[in-house]
């Protein structure tokens, strides 16, 4: 019996391959039927130390589908953390007032701390450029609902693998299904070599490329990623790679049949217009899978599930 009631979720290591397809499995659940009341007289908490839309919007509606309340901010500058409010002490108020918290922060690893010193479970939902679990199991479900498995898939990532916590996340969760990985990055952007190890600890392959147009053949899905200007130290590093890789519709032609364009969002300019219309884009039907793993965390957690 897998049971996820009371655990936190930080890292998507946190997390067995079981315990895994069981949330993308309530996912389904709550992709046929979103509205449950099993969430009234709940409370969750929504601390956003760091801009969001999908994330926290997600986690808003996925509370309010269910029944909940939520409590919370989305951003420090109208909470006591500007008054010099330490993380501990933000975390410890808040777990007076909430049964669950969600957390974004853009330190790494901070998710960790406040999960040591939480009485009551915490949700990572970003932490710097380390990672994005909650992003990871939406990745999952859409994959898994395009490609009708999650094994031995063939995954092109693109762009910004360096900062790109939602990459990391997926490399370690997809290593568990034997999948093989396809690196598309400017040089200074590269998989760290962490990742990479991680993949290959798990007898698995990778293959790093420059030009991404390589891998379009290969791909079963392309998982392009914006380059993130908030997380370079120097911003002359930032203005050589912003435009490295932009994906245009005709370069579309002569992939495979069952492709999929996925994307964490927001994108700028990494996937043109004109994409949105073609059949294998699918990054805004990725989105809404959000609500649903979401939806399915939450009561998992909570042991509504």
């Amino acid at each position: 019996m897998i049971n996820l009631k009371g655990r936190s979720l930080v890292s998507i290591t946190d997390y067995n391959k079981e315990e895994i397809l069981r949330i993308l499995d309530i996912a389904e659940e709550f992709e046929v039927n979103q509205r449950q009341n099993i969430l009234n007289g709940h409370v969750i908490g929504s601390l956003f130390f760091e801009p969001s839309t999908r994330t926290r919007l997600s986690f808003e509606s996925a509370v309010q589908y269910l029944g909940g309340s939520i409590i919370g901010f989305a951003s420090p500058d109208v909470s006591s953390v500007t008054k010099g409010e330490s993380l501990k002490d933000t975390i410890l108020t808040v777990s007076n007032y909430s049964d669950l918290i969600v957390m974004r922060n853009p330190l790494d690893g901070s998710a960790r701390y406040a999960s040591e010193v939480s009485p009551v479970p915490i949700l990572n939902a970003g932490d710097g450029a380390n990672q994005h679990p909650t992003q990871c199991l939406l990745d999952l479900y859409s994959i898994r609902k395009t490609q009708g498995s999650l094994d031995n898939i063939h995954i092109a990532m693109v762009g910004d693998l360096k900062y790109g916590r939602t990459v990391h996340s997926l490399v370690q969760a997809l290593s568990l299904f034997g999948a093989t990985f396809h690196f598309v990055s400017p040089d200074s952007l590269k998989m760290p070599s962490s990742v990479k190890t991680w993949v290959k600890n798990a007898n698995l392959e990778y293959y790093q490329y420059n030009d991404f147009m390589e891998v379009m053949p290969i791909a079963d899905i392309l998982y392009m990623t914006r380059i993130q200007g908030e997380r370079f130290p120097d911003p002359l590093e930032y203005e050589k790679v912003k435009n490295a890789y932009i994906l245009e519709n005709s370069m579309l032609e002569n992939t495979k049949d069952n492709l999929k364009v996925l994307h964490p969002l927001p994108r700028v300019n990494e996937i043109t217009e004109d994409v949105d219309d073609n059949p294998k884009a699918y990054y805004f039907q990725q989105a809404r899978n959000g609500v649903f793993v979401r939806q399915a965390l939450i009561a998992a957690i909570l042991g509504l599930k």
